[in-house]
Parts: structure tokens; sequence; C-alpha cells
């Protein structure tokens, strides 16, 4: 990665706290990078990567602050990017909220972090959890002699400690899949696709090592089970605690876990997914003195499934006033600061059909808004349900004092991105 230095900086481009990782460099070269991205602000040619003569900066923004690397060296600038990603999470473990007030605050423990994520312009440590092991918001007391580094950086396993016991040992999995689907006015899907995350919350004793099954399709096919329902995962990412050579050769998911709670993998599906909530509405607008709105809303999954805290947001003008509700079920409210009328229904079992009809006045002056033509949004989880069909077939959990584990696995498919356009 070989970044130089690291920057954290305010609007204003004045410098809170920096760290000279290699000493290569002028460190007064970042005065020269704020006024460099006014101008390309200016001329509308903004870029995450600033250049002076041979410095190159490399800059994110997040709330109050920008966070700048500086490199003399072609960085590898996606790793460079990761890394800053990297640190604003970790100081999101230690401070909640990251901007130039909690910076400020916590100067010592921003130093200390900033020390051991990187060593001479290469990452380090960057998890919390073991950050947290040694260094405390509480302040270090000065100690005699040598200060042994805690055990998890050393070991080959950094991502999890030595010594932790659990009275009752227990895997809790979550597969979470979210939909995004975009449909348009004549009911055709332009775009739809399946991000899934495996989530897992660790309450296991010892070193155990995990092994995760799961109905893969490119595992299937060699194995010579082809038959059974499967799925194509694509864009898989891993946790680091994840054996990657053995995925590679064989599609085994082997892992040592962190403790607690970790996203262990995500996974996306591009393929044409059926919208398990249909909307089909009838917008009118009348001589430009009221506009009725009709919405049919219809469940497209098995009955034995049920979609909870279902929200539909149909868009109405911003001029709109004397709001009249009718529905079959659930309540309707006007959301005036959203100009949207907002359908909620609790409780939403597969293969059912609801209707809601909005009444609204509208003003005499003539407005064209609504040919804006705003898409409805829809949120719903669905418990016990993958849209996907993924399955988790085993979780085996291996450790050398033997004891016997429990894994428990929930299934969750949830609205992402979810609209469909109106006529």
């Amino acid at each position: 990665m070989s970044a130089s230095a690291i920057f954290i900086l305010d609007l204003k481009g004045k410098v809170l706290i920096c760290r000279n990782y290699k000493g290569n460099m002028d460190m007064n070269e970042i005065d020269h990078f704020m006024p460099i991205l006014m101008k390309r602000e200016e001329e509308a040619e903004m870029t995450p990567l600033v250049t002076r003569g041979s410095s190159h900066f490399l800059w994110i923004k997040h709330n109050n602050l920008y966070l700048v690397a500086m490199t003399k060296k072609n960085a590898n600038a996606s790793l460079v990017y990761a890394f800053l990603y990297k640190i604003i999470q970790v100081f999101k473990e230690y401070f909640k909220e990251v901007e130039e007030e909690s910076i400020r605050d916590n100067f010592v423990t921003v130093y200390e972090l900033m020390d051991e994520v990187m060593d001479f312009g290469f990452p380090q440590t960057t998890d919390s959890k073991i950050l947290q092991e040694y260094i405390t918001q509480r302040g270090h007391k000065l100690e005699v002699g040598a200060p042994r580094p805690p055990a998890t950086v050393t070991n080959a396993v950094s991502w999890r400690s030595e010594g932790i016991k659990y009275r009752k040992n227990e895997v809790f999995m979550d597969v979470i899949e979210s939909v995004n689907l975009l449909v348009s006015a004549s009911g055709s899907v332009l775009r739809s696709e399946i991000v899934g995350t495996i989530k897992l919350k660790v309450c296991l004793s010892g070193m155990p090592e995990l092994r995760l099954g799961l109905n893969d399709k490119v595992l299937f096919e060699i194995t010579g089970r082809e038959k059974s329902k499967t799925v194509e995962l694509e864009d898989v990412k891993f946790h680091q605690c994840v054996r990657l050579s053995r995925f590679e050769n064989d599609r085994t998911i082997s892992f040592i876990p962190p403790d607690g709670e970790s996203e262990l993998m995500s996974y996306r599906l591009n393929t044409t997914v059926k919208p398990l909530i249909w909307i089909e509405s009838v917008i009118e607008k009348y001589s430009h003195s009221r506009v009725e709105i009709k919405v049919k809303a219809r469940s497209q999954f098995k009955s034995r499934s049920t979609a909870n805290n279902v929200s539909i947001l149909v868009p109405v003008p911003s001029d709109a006033d004397s709001p009249k509700f009718k529905t079959s079920t659930g309540s309707a409210k006007w959301v005036p600061e959203k100009s949207v009328v907002q359908w909620t229904i609790k409780s939403f079992p597969g293969g059912k059909e609801y209707m809601m009809r909005a009444h609204f006045g509208l003003p005499s002056v003539d407005s064209d808004e609504l040919d804006a033509k705003r898409p409805i949004t829809v949120d719903f989880e669905i418990p016990y349900f993958t849209v996907s069909g993924i399955q988790v077939r085993y979780l085996k959990i291996i450790e050398k004092s033997g004891y016997h584990a429990l894994p428990w696995v929930r299934y969750i498919t949830q609205s992402g991105d979810y609209q469909l356009r109106t006529n």
C-alpha cells in the first residue's frame, strides 16, 4: 500500500491530527491540498485523487472531516481507500460519532490508534475488537520494563483472543437477503438483484474451527449433486478469518471465528426476482381541485410466510391538503414533509390482496408537479424466508476440548431499494 502520511483535516483544511509513517515527505505539502480541492470544485472536476508535483493526495470526506493519505509512490489506490474507510470504522467503534469534536476530545486515543493500525506505511492490526484489548480510552499508566504486546497481535489468528470461556457454547447465524427491485409503470421488471449477508454471533470457548456448508451450485457440481436445488453465488466477499485457499480448492467455508458479532460473508445474485409485494396504483387528478389515489397491494409469496411491518409510500403533490383515507387493512397517514401517503400494514400474509384509497384537495392554482412521477417505495421484512433459496446445510463446530455446541440459524428477507414506478 505504502502511504507516507495520514492526515485528519477539518472542513477548512486545518490539520487536526497527522501521522508521518515514513519520514520521506515534507509534511507542509498538505497545505496545498485544500486550495487544489476548492479549485477543482469550482471547475466541477472533483476527483478522489489530487496530485501536486510528485505528491499524491488520496482523500475521503466523512461528516465534517477529511481523511487524506499522502504518498510519493505509485501506491495501490484501492487499498489506500479501503484503509481510510477502515480507520473510520475503527474510530466509530471507539467514539460512536466520528466528527471534528470527537477527534478533538480523543486526541490521545486517536494518535495511539493511528500508531497501531499502520507501520511504516503498511496496514497492521485494524480489527477494533483486538485494538480495544490494549488501547483503552482510560489512558495508559507508565509501566516499568518493556510492555508486552497482546497475544492476539502476535498470534496467527489476530482476530480472536486466546482463553475465551463461555458457560454455554452457542453460535447464532443470520442469513439476511435484501431485494433491490425497480418495476416500470407498465409492470415489467427493469432491475432486480439480491444482496445477501451472513452474520454471526459467536459465544464459543477456546479456539474452535467452524465449517459451513451451503447449497452452493459450484460445490454441488463438483460433488455430482446437480439435481439438488442450488444457488449461484456471485461477488462473494469473506471476513479475513475464512481460509480462502480451502474455498478456492473445494468450496469449503472453513474458519476460526471472531468472538461476538461479525459479518462472515456477503454475496450477490443477479437474478430476475418476482416482486414479493406487487403494487398497482391509479392516480387521478380532477380539474386541479382534487386528486384521488387508489392503490392495490398483493403479496406474491406462499401463504405460510408473512411480511412484517410493511410500509408503502405513495407520492402525492406537495401542495395537496385535506386528506381522507380508506383502507381494507392497516392504517394510512399523510406525511407532508415527504409529500407521501404512508400505508402501514403490520402483518401481510402471502397470497393476500389489500386496497387503500386516498382523497386530497388541491389548490386551484395549476400545478404540473404530479407529472414528475416519483415512484412508490415499499419497505418490508419476511422472517424464516430467503428469496434466493439459499440454505445452510450444516454448521460443524470442532474444538479440541470436544465440548458440545448449539448452532442456531435464522433466515430473513427484507426490502432493499424496492421501487415501483407509477402511471
